[in-house]
């Protein structure tokens, strides 16, 4: 934040681009952002677990993981205000929610809990600038036994060159890049935290599912 108390940096960018973007988000990702709820199928959350999406966005994710998993405890974590006004607004009193840095962010304090049972980071990385230590922060929030679920854009290899090529312009626009080296960096960041990775690539690489696990 700035000594105005305005955003700097990754917040203010972001609530720029989502300003008016957030009324119509939910409408328009649903074309492209896919294997978003085959993940929150399979989250296995059951009654009183901690559930946290980093970067929840306007919430949608969050709702419909309290439709499939009813009695979790839902959290959510955004660095756009913006993006929380719609969050709030969906979720009234069934999630609680904090404005903070994805990287940085002190759980304890923004949301009242140490740690959670599952974590979910849904087409995030792919726009977190040190998205890195975004994805090493989560899994150091991870519960004994908690689960880091994963869902964000492939390589596109299954792709025709000239549509993928359209595709990874097009996102561009909107401050989104493919993590090309992300199954490099969740096994690094899953051998030095001892958590167990698997992954799953989705029809034609488009996009790519990960979940490390805590012993």
């Amino acid at each position: 934040m700035t000594n105005a108390g305005k955003p700097s940096g990754h917040a203010a960018l972001m609530d720029e681009v989502y300003r008016g973007q957030r009324h119509i988000y939910d409408f328009t990702r649903k074309y492209y952002l896919f294997g978003r709820d085959t993940l929150i199928e399979g989250l296995e959350a059951q009654p009183e677990m901690r559930v946290l999406e980093i970067a929840c966005g306007t919430g949608r994710n969050l709702a419909r993981i309290g439709k499939v998993w009813p009695g979790a405890r839902l959290y959510g974590l955004d660095i756009s205000a913006e993006m929380l006004k719609s969050a709030r607004a969906a979720l009234g009193d069934a999630a609680r929610l904090g404005e903070g840095d994805a990287c940085s962010f002190d759980a304890a304090t923004l949301l009242g809990e140490p740690q959670f049972d599952r974590i979910v980071l849904s087409y995030s990385l792919s726009m977190i600038p040190d998205w890195e230590t975004a994805l090493d922060h989560a899994a150091g929030l991870l519960a004994p036994g908690g689960q880091l679920h994963i869902v964000d854009f492939g390589d596109l290899e299954g792709l025709p060159r000239p549509f993928a090529a359209v595709l990874r312009a097009w996102l561009a626009r909107f401050h989104v890049e493919p993590r090309l080296v992300m199954p490099a960096t969740a096994a690094r960041i899953a051998a030095a935290r001892g958590l167990i990775l698997t992954s799953k690539r989705g029809p034609l690489s488009y996009f790519k599912r990960y979940v490390l696990t805590a012993n």
